[in-house]
């Protein structure tokens, strides 16, 4: 069953659900991830989609914060979700598709802006959350598996506009990225998207701070798609829709996609 999906922080899925159906209408990738929803499950605007096809949907929500949500154009089965640092909120969900392919769709929390976690509490639940994450997937060695999301950290110098003037900013400090390493590592998870483009700069996200961002391009990679050993080799035609960043009153994310021929 070959299918595409796509995952995207949309910073508010009821504030910008004309632009979820613009992408659905114009890319029309058989699953659709979405990050930082901020809303209830129950007020998220499923009809929507599910009048552009996307009848199925498995979501974690909650008022003004975080939140996910997978759309699907065929049936998904809800395998539930973890609260990897105890904080009570809604950042992870997991389905199971028709082909047995485990899919998880997670919101890294962002970490705040000062990278020291006796300063910072926020800092500290970053690196707590990606720990849980870890631990979890040493214990639960995922197969047939796919991991989406915002991650919130930008692992590679080319995954960011400077390297050098980023070190000590939240999203690729050098303690985020070895963590997020070790997180990749403990579920030996493929990152499909640098499988597919692995020179070059690339990026996910631009700040609203930049009065040009397409200009400026100071941009980070902090939106990921992973996939495990036995299926990464299936994937293919990543990308990342940058123009959707230009779109009006968008996310400060651009959706990332891929294939995967199974």
């Amino acid at each position: 069953m070959p299918f595409s999906l796509a995952t995207w922080n949309i910073n508010s899925v009821r504030l910008r659900a004309p632009l979820v159906a613009q992408f659905l209408r114009e890319e029309g990738p058989d699953i659709l991830c979405l990050q930082e929803c901020k809303s209830p499950v129950e007020k998220i605007p499923a009809e929507i989609f599910a009048n552009l096809g996307y009848p199925y949907m498995i979501a974690r929500g909650q008022k003004g914060y975080n939140g996910v949500a997978i759309l699907s154009r065929h049936p998904i089965e809800d395998l539930g979700d973890k609260d990897f640092a105890d904080l009570g909120h809604a950042r992870h969900v997991a389905a199971r598709l028709e082909n047995g392919v485990v899919l998880h769709n997670f919101y890294v929390p962002a970490g705040g802006d000062v990278p020291d976690r006796e300063v910072n509490e926020k800092f500290g639940q970053k690196l707590d959350y990606l720990a849980g994450m870890r631990d979890w997937f040493r214990e639960h060695r995922p197969e047939r598996a796919i991991l989406v999301g915002d991650l919130n950290i930008a692992p590679r110098e080319d995954d960011v506009w400077s390297h050098k003037q980023l070190l000590k900013v939240v999203s690729h400090t050098p303690v985020e990225v070895e963590r997020l390493a070790e997180t990749q590592e403990a579920g030996g998870w493929v990152d499909v998207t640098r499988a597919d483009i692995p020179e070059g700069k690339l990026y996910s996200w631009w700040s609203y701070r930049a009065r040009d961002w397409d200009a400026a391009d100071k941009g980070r990679r902090l939106d990921h798609v992973w996939a495990t050993p036995d299926i990464a080799g299936a994937a293919h035609s990543s990308r990342i829709l940058r123009q959707a960043r230009g779109w009006e009153k968008p996310s400060d994310h651009a959706p990332v996609l891929a294939r995967f021929d199974l």
